[in-house]
This record gives C-alpha cells, sequence and structure tokens, in this order.
C-alpha cells in the first residue's frame, strides 16, 4: 500500500470524548480505541482519524494528516517549497509526526511509524 503523500489519517478536536464516541457509535457505526484519558481513535469510518481532548475553543476542529516513510526527507521538501513548520517532529505511541502550514495556511501533519 502506498502511504508517502497520501492523506492517512484524521483528527478532530473534542471537548468531551464521551460525548464524541456516543454520538458518532450510535449515528454512523464507528468504533473507538482510547490511547489515555485524551485520545481517542476511531475505525469503521472509511479512512482513519481520532479525536483529542482540548478546553480550547474549536476552530478549523479538523487536522489532515498525511503519510510519510521519511519524515527528514519530506520536512525538508515542505520547507524548500514555502511550507512553516508550525510544531517540531514529536513522538507518540505509535509513531513521530510534524505539523507544517502550506504557504496559503492551512495547517496540516505528517506522520511516519519509525
Amino acid at each position: 500500500m502506498e502511504v508517502n503523500n497520501h492523506i492517512n489519517y484524521i483528527e478532530f478536536k473534542a471537548h468531551d470524548l464521551e460525548k464524541v464516541k456516543t454520538f458518532y457509535t450510535t449515528t454512523f457505526g464507528w468504533t473507538f480505541t482510547d490511547y489515555g484519558p485524551t485520545y481517542t481513535a476511531f475505525s469503521d469510518s472509511g479512512i482513519a482519524g481520532g479525536f483529542e481532548h482540548t478546553d480550547e475553543p474549536i476552530v478549523n476542529g479538523v487536522l489532515v494528516i498525511l503519510g510519510h516513510t521519511d519524515l527528514e526527507a519530506i520536512e525538508k521538501k515542505v520547507k524548500e517549497a514555502g511550507g512553516e513548520i508550525v510544531l517540531e517532529t514529536f513522538s507518540f505511541p505509535g509513531g513521530r509526526r510534524f505539523h507544517f502550514k502550506d504557504p496559503t495556511g492551512n495547517e496540516l501533519a505528517i506522520w511516519s511509524e519509525t
């Protein structure tokens, strides 16, 4: 399966994870896997994704996440093409990722299992 440069995951913000899980399970039949108290991933939706708890106001509440096998190489390409790194590479259970803004201000992320 091709992973480089493809939309791989979408991430939403939520004020109440239990409420959002109940809504999407009841309405659409999605299933959830919790990763600690502040994150839940969903499946059975057509694309993998998750909800991250936040107490902040939700503005532009979805984060599109691309997959790539070489974070360092793709980060270099993002910068060379005029993108701005807004969150440096960090590790999380399951991999690593960084966030960037495209030249028009859209924020996306790129992740890798390694």
